[in-house]
């Protein structure tokens, strides 16, 4: 036994050496933000200070001086597309995000280090671009945050957040031109053997108006695989779009002979939402003729004479619809509409 102790006793050194760190909580805990800006995400994974009563601006964070715009490793900023940055558009990738400080103006870097501990190896050479941006006062913030503000499809702010102080960064992101790129993408995979794809990729370049001679192509790369009613659809408002009215309407009328009635439907609602009101009402016309005993076909007509502003119309075919719907939600739906034609 005494020989036992003896060699737990001059091991202990040894044993010491070799254990593991504990896991502890971190002064500035590591944390990570995300947006989405139409199909871009963006990242940013950093550090959180705390003020913990301290001067933070000009005292704890010198003023004039590259600062790790957090704590501990560089803050990284991701993009999965390219995201302008004043007049810098940035490549999809990884940035380390640094910033100095003054009373007045900030300057905001992006670098192309990402894997730096702080600024400690910053490296104006590995600048990629640079922002002027103005703080503003803002509530107290204790640890230092990250914030996505104002989102839209063109872009975001990004805000740091800290003491009482907001830094906003804009960010900017061309995000039709990102879309169409991904549309590309995506026809080269298993899309490109159904005519859905190819319909749906020009159908979104044509309500968007971008890129749409090759959104014609696409429309014809539908058609080629299978005439459906969405790519027939899709090519005519493309020729039409191009001053072909003759072409456009030449397929509209080979669509809808073939058309269900759910797909003249969604058409004359395409129509409703473009203002072309008369063009609506004669497919929804169509449609109570070819089925007259859907309340979903009066239902619609009604709908679109109201937004002409007919209502004795609108009401006569709400009555319509009335009399042969069953579900109670709709009957409860139209009930209303009409009093509202009152």
């Amino acid at each position: 036994m005494r020989r036992i102790a003896f060699a737990l006793i001059s091991a202990a050194p040894l044993l010491l050496a070799q254990a593991p760190p504990l896991t502890l909580p971190e002064a500035s805990p590591r944390a990570q933000v995300r947006q989405k800006v139409g199909l871009t995400e963006i990242d940013v994974t950093y550090n959180r200070p705390a003020v913990k009563g301290r001067p933070v601006w000009g005292g704890l964070v010198p003023y004039g001086k590259v600062w790790r715009a957090g704590a501990n490793e560089n803050t990284v900023v991701a993009f999965s597309s390219p995201v302008r940055v004043g007049a810098t558009t940035l490549p999809a990738g990884r940035y380390g995000l640094h910033m100095v400080p003054t009373a007045t103006t900030w300057t905001v870097i992006f670098s192309s280090q990402s894997h730096g501990w702080g600024s400690y190896s910053y490296d104006p050479k590995e600048d990629v671009a640079k922002v002027q941006v103005t703080p503003v006062a803002t509530e107290p913030t204790e640890r230092l945050a990250y914030t996505f503000d104002d989102p839209t499809d063109a872009g975001v702010t990004l805000s740091l957040r800290w003491e009482r102080l907001r830094v906003p960064i804009p960010l900017a992101v061309d995000t039709p031109q990102v879309v169409v790129q991904s549309l590309r993408d995506q026809l080269r995979g298993v899309q490109q053997f159904f005519p859905a794809g190819w319909s749906a990729a020009a159908a979104w370049c044509l309500a968007h108006d971008v890129n749409l001679d090759e959104a014609l192509v696409w429309a014809d790369r539908s058609l080629a695989l299978r005439p459906t009613f969405a790519g027939l659809t899709v090519k005519a408002a493309l020729l039409e779009k191009k001053g072909d009215a003759k072409g456009a309407a030449a397929l509209r009328e080979k669509a809808l002979a073939s058309a269900t009635e759910g797909e003249v439907n969604q058409q004359g609602y395409l129509l409703l939402s473009q203002n072309k009101l008369d063009e609506a009402i004669a497919l929804f016309q169509r449609n109570v003729k070819d089925h007259p005993d859907s309340w979903n076909a009066y239902d619609s007509l009604a709908e679109a004479y109201a937004l002409k502003g007919d209502k004795a119309q609108a009401a006569a075919n709400y009555r319509r619809a009335l009399d042969r719907v069953n579900q109670a939600d709709q009957r409860a739906r139209i009930e209303g509409e009409l009093a509202r034609l009152k």
